[in-house]
């Protein structure tokens, strides 16, 4: 047996889909909340998604000269779209019924309250894997 059995594929924990509501304006025939299904993305895919999302900025009395910025909302939204297992939206006929044409939109046109939409940024971050501001003041005070 090699020194580096303990690390092989077959001895990784899968990491397993949650169910998070998401909305409380998209509901079942009683009136509870939607619940969508997340998936976890690897780190190959958030540095993808990290990388489509930087823009370049002038900086400041240097022509010519840029520095790379983060487009943060487009960061969360894509971060977002990657995680969501259902509802699929990439669904045409569910892109049709809200008149949107790209996962983005429908994504803003189906969670349309924006506290919602900010809770849900910040539940998909926690649930890959990154720590909340209060975490890590939780962290710093122990």
């Amino acid at each position: 047996m090699s020194k580096f059995s303990r690390f092989m594929k077959q001895n990784k924990v899968t990491k397993k889909n949650e169910m998070h509501a998401v909305t409380k304006f998209l509901t079942d025939e009683q009136g509870n909340p939607l619940q969508w299904e997340f998936k976890h993305i690897t780190s190959q895919e958030h540095d993808a998604i990290r990388d489509r999302c930087m823009i370049d900025v002038p900086i400041t009395g240097k022509p010519n000269a840029f520095r790379p910025k983060l487009n943060t909302s487009k960061y969360i939204n894509e971060m977002i779209i990657a995680s969501v297992v259902d509802p699929d939206l990439y669904n045409a006929e569910l892109q049709n019924s809200y008149s949107v044409k790209e996962p983005s939109e429908l994504l803003y046109a189906m969670v349309d309250d924006p506290g919602e939409y900010q809770n849900l940024g910040a539940w998909v971050q926690q649930f890959q894997g990154f720590k909340s501001l209060d975490d890590k003041v939780e962290e710093a005070k122990n």
